[in-house]
Formats: C-alpha cells, sequence, structure tokens
C-alpha cells in the first residue's frame, strides 16, 4: 500500500518540479528510497531517512517544489553538475606540457613508494637526472648565502659572533631596506631597490662597463617568471596577425608551455646537432619566411647556454643572431641563466647585452632585448628560493609602464629570492673575512661540473647507438640514440623515445626525460639527462644506460 501510495504521489510532485525530472527507487539496508533528478541543476537528491518515514519525505520533497513547507531534514543529499568540467576548463590549459615533470617523473614517483613498500625491483634506489635541481642531488649551497639569509630570517643571530662581519653587513643592508626591517613584508613591486642597484652594477662589471640603469631592473620568481611575463606582453591579435615567437628546437619545455597558455604561436627553428647544436642564420631565415605565411612573428628566443644541449653559442653566432633581428624587427629574448656553468675549453660566456652595446649605436639604440637571470643554476642551484632578475633594453617607455602595472599585479617577487639574488651579485669581495672560502666553494661546485660533463661526454660516446655532442656548459647532456624499427612500431600511441625511457626507469631505476618533450628533428630520438648526481652515481648510472641501450638494442633487433 506504501509503494502504491508513493507511485500516487510522486507524479504529484513531480509537477512541480523542473523540467525533465526522474524519480527512481534506490536500496540500502533493504529500505527504499527516493531519488530525484532535477535538470535544473540538481543531478541528483538521495533522501535518506527510512519509508516508514515516508510521508516527512514527501514532505521534504514537496517543500522543494512548493507544494508544501516543509524544511529539507539535514539528513538530505544534493550532487550538482560541475562547474569546472575538464569540458568547460580554459582549453588552452589541456595544451599545456612540460615535460620535465611528466610521466616518467610521476612514474618515478610511484616507483620510490613501491620501494620504500617492500616492492622488489630489479633495483634499489631510483636515480633521477631529468631536472636540474642541484641540491636535490647532493650539490652543497654556498655556506656564505645561507649565513646571511639565516641572518636576515633570524635577526637576533646579528648578535651571534659565530657570524663574520661582511655576512652581518649584506645582512644588515638588506634588512634595512625592508619594511619594517623583516624579510617578511612585502617589497616594491618591481624588487627592493638596493638590489636592483645591485644588478645594474655587477650587469655592468660583467660587461666591460656597458651602463646599466636599475630602473631597467625587475626582480623576478625564478627567470620563469621574467620570461612568461614578457610573452604576456608581446601577444596579441587573431588568425594571421596572432603573435609568433620563435624558440629554439630542443627547447626548454617552459616556452611552448607558456606559448600554449597564451594560444600564442610557437615558432620552431632547429639548432644544428651536426655543429655542436649551434645556432644558423639560414635556419632562422627559413623559419620566419614560413611563419609569416599564418602568423606574426615577432620575437626571437635564445637560450645561452643552453639547456637541454649543453652548448655555448659563439660571439660569432650572437652577432649574427642580433643583425638578424634587427634586420627582421625581431624582440629578442636572452635566457642567460647558465651564464656560469661555461666548461669547454675554448668556450666563453657572452652576454647578448655586451656584444649588442659593442656593435655600435646602430644596434645598441634599436633593438630591443629582455635578458634574464636566476639563482636556480651556475654555481649556486639554490631552486627553492625563486630569485631572479631580468633586464629590459630599448623598451617603449608606454609599454614599460604597462610592464610595471603588470608585475604590480602579484605584488612582488619572494623578498627572500631577491635577499638572495643580492647576494649573487654582491658576493664577497677580496680583503673580506668571507672571500677566500667563498671562492673556494664556488671553484669546486663548477670544477665538479666540469669533470661530470666531460665524464659523460666520454662515457656515453663509447656505447654503439648513442651519440653525444660535448657538454660545453650548463647542466645537461642530450645524446642521440638509434632505436631498431621494432622498437619504433612496439611504442604504438607514445613517442618511441617515451617508451625507450620508461622501459629504461621500470628496468634500471634511471629516470631521464625522451627527446620528444623538448622537440627534435622528425626521425631522431633522444634524452636529456642532468650532469647533477654526485660523481659515484653519476658513474652507476652512466654504466646502466649503457647496459640498457645495449640490452634494448639486442632485444628489438
Amino acid at each position: 500500500r506504501i509503494l502504491t501510495r508513493m507511485y500516487h504521489l510522486i507524479p504529484r510532485v513531480g509537477l512541480m518540479m523542473p523540467s525533465r525530472s526522474v524519480c527512481v527507487f534506490t536500496r540500502v539496508n533493504d529500505a527504499r528510497y527516493a531519488a530525484g533528478y532535477l535538470a535544473s541543476g540538481v543531478r541528483s537528491m538521495k533522501i535518506l531517512s527510512p519509508l516508514s518515514n515516508f510521508s516527512s519525505q514527501i514532505r521534504a520533497l514537496s517543500g522543494i517544489s512548493g507544494v508544501a513547507h516543509d524544511k529539507m531534514t539535514d539528513k538530505a543529499v544534493f550532487t550538482r553538475d560541475k562547474v569546472l568540467t575538464i569540458h568547460t576548463m580554459n582549453p588552452t590549459v589541456k595544451k599545456v606540457e612540460y615535460a620535465v615533470r611528466g610521466p616518467i617523473v610521476q612514474r618515478a614517483v610511484q616507483i620510490e613508494k613501491e620501494l620504500k613498500e617492500g616492492v622488489k625491483k630489479p633495483f634499489t634506489e631510483v636515480i633521477k637526472a631529468n631536472i636540474g635541481d642541484a641540491h636535490a642531488m647532493g650539490q652543497q649551497p654556498i655556506t656564505f648565502f645561507r649565513q646571511v639569509l639565516a641572518l636576515c630570517s633570524y635577526p637576533e643571530l646579528l648578535k651571534d659572533n659565530m657570524f663574520p662581519e661582511d655576512a652581518k653587513n649584506r645582512a644588515r643592508r638588506i634588512l634595512q631596506a625592508c619594511g619594517g626591517s623583516s624579510i617578511g613584508a612585502y617589497s616594491a613591486s618591481q624588487g627592493i631597490e638596493c638590489v636592483r642597484q645591485d644588478v645594474a652594477r655587477y650587469i655592468e662589471c660583467r660587461d666591460g662597463g656597458v651602463p646599466c640603469d636599475p630602473d631597467n631592473i625587475y626582480l623576478t620568481t625564478g627567470a620563469s617568471d621574467g620570461i612568461v611575463t614578457m610573452l604576456k606582453l608581446l601577444v596579441c591579435g587573431e588568425g594571421p596577425t596572432r603573435t609568433g615567437v620563435m624558440i629554439s628546437i630542443p627547447q626548454y619545455p617552459l616556452y611552448s608551455a607558456a606559448l600554449a597558455e597564451l594560444a600564442a604561436v610557437q615558432v620552431n627553428y632547429y639548432l644544428n646537432e651536426d655543429k655542436c647544436w649551434s645556432m644558423d642564420v639560414s635556419e632562422l631565415e627559413r623559419s620566419l619566411s614560413e611563419a609569416r605565411k599564418y602568423c606574426n612573428p615577432k620575437a626571437l628566443c635564445v637560450i645561452n647556454p643552453g639547456n637541454p644541449t649543453g652548448q655555448v653559442q659563439s660571439r660569432q653566432c650572437i652577432e649574427d643572431v642580433i643583425r638578424f633581428a634587427a634586420k627582421e624587427h625581431l624582440f629578442l629574448m636572452a635566457d642567460e641563466v647558465y651564464q656560469d656553468n661555461v666548461y669547454a675549453e675554448g668556450c666563453q660566456f657572452h652576454s647578448f647585452k655586451k656584444v649588442l652595446f659593442e656593435m655600435g649605436p646602430q644596434y645598441s639604440n634599436t633593438v630591443e632585448l629582455a635578458s634574464f637571470h636566476s639563482t636556480s643554476k651556475c654555481y649556486m642551484g639554490e631552486c627553492g628560493f625563486r630569485g631572479g632578475y631580468m633586464e629590459v633594453i630599448n623598451m617603449d617607455p608606454e609599454v614599460k609602464a604597462q610592464l610595471t602595472k603588470l608585475v604590480s599585479v602579484r605584488l612582488c617577487p619572494p623578498v627572500p629570492g631577491q635577499a638572495l639574488m643580492d647576494l649573487v651579485v654582491n658576493s664577497p669581495k677580496p680583503g673580506e673575512p668571507s672571500y677566500n672560502n667563498f671562492m673556494k666553494e664556488r671553484t669546486a661546485t663548477l670544477s665538479l661540473l666540469a669533470e661530470k660533463a666531460k665524464l659523460t661526454k666520454e662515457i656515453l660516446n663509447t656505447v654503439p647507438g648513442i651519440t653525444c655532442n660535448p657538454v660545453q656548459g650548463a647542466m645537461y647532456s642530450f645524446p642521440k640514440i638509434s632505436l631498431p624499427e621494432k622498437a619504433i612500431k612496439e611504442a604504438l600511441g607514445q613517442a618511441p623515445d617515451m617508451f625507450y625511457c620508461m622501459k629504461m626507469l621500470e628496468e634500471t631505476g634511471i629516470c631521464l626525460v625522451p627527446g620528444s618533450g623538448f622537440g627534435q628533428k622528425e626521425g631522431t630520438y633522444h634524452f636529456r639527462m642532468t650532469i647533477l648526481p654526485p660523481t659515484d652515481k653519476l658513474k652507476i648510472l652512466l654504466a646502466k644506460v649503457k647496459e640498457f641501450h645495449q640490452k634494448f638494442t639486442k632485444q628489438y633487433s
């Protein structure tokens, strides 16, 4: 009788519900419940009280539809359509890919958990060589930097005699420039003024006296923040007038990810692997000519020293690139975060700004340039502090005002990162108490990286089917690998070098990044590996790569 009553009552309630309402029955603990599907947005309504109290449930249902005024019981549960779904979200975000922390790395993290849980593997640890995270790989921080940061974080330590006087002086100067003498306060959006002044003096010294205006310096949250900010300023237009940005292939995936998010057009130009990943103006011309058929190329990005390829561009190459940019009216973006990481004999870092000004007013007064640096690389390796700067040259004053407005939206870069950037550009000087130890640590770090760069190239080139260019600078090698046709076919829906790297991870515990995540010429395959692991682990890693490649080649031949 109760069910009969219910069937009679439900239509009456349903008449007052939003259109396309559906009523269903479910069983929980052998009792029957009513549930309504409200097409107006309430996907389901489950009444959790048992049918023995059915009249109150009908009143509750009726109250929703206006038939009765009883209050809905606390046990009623509603679920609605999600406002934000994979179909309603920003479509450009779905196009973003970042191989450095992609599927390979996610699987590596899972394997680490499995090893901790006692799952048996043919290895005892995962060796991550996928990302340039120096301290995570065992590189030790610079003592002077950490001393000053400790003093800034806890000023009471300024009373402690264990800290050298030059460290205390740096800390006092930084704290005096902070609101309330605390690095916990916001700074000016462009960055702490005295830090920008120190950056300007550092650039002048680096570039042999070329003037630098502190007002052209913007402190950033790592170099990435500055790069993305500049791309935001550059992107405009629709269809064939949409901004195109020329990026090197292979490239650091930040660029392709940012361009995808901004719905800009990625314009690829290929580095010359046969000439140690050098830039070639004829290739730039080819790329630009093709791109102008479907977009409006406005900027040219250069990473020097190179990531992921480890090359150091010659001064002549940089001159050629500047002439090309001037001729084609392109905005230059120079990613120079590895400027201290130069190892190969005969190679030298040349900043784009210095070369630009040495070429004379024809170029130095006209070519628009933004250059970037960071605390995350070089001998510092302080990735987590997210310190960095960018310098803008020949920027239109009205655009510069818009840039200042844009950076103000994020209030300010992390102040501890700004403090660290100040220490990088204002490191201990000869005669100061910390100078000798600072130089000892800095030299040791860079010398060890140079040894590991050489070791990596030498061992990889002993493996049949692997060809590795010299690691002239930065922190990575990007060797070419020959893959058997059978392996390429077996890869099915994934890139063959992804298949290769994933298989290596599962069998050896070595985590590398496939070249397809950085871009490469069609028909070629690579992987990127960092040279950062300690020497003993790096030797193990290289031996395992060698053994795996030989086994893989044999298996699929």
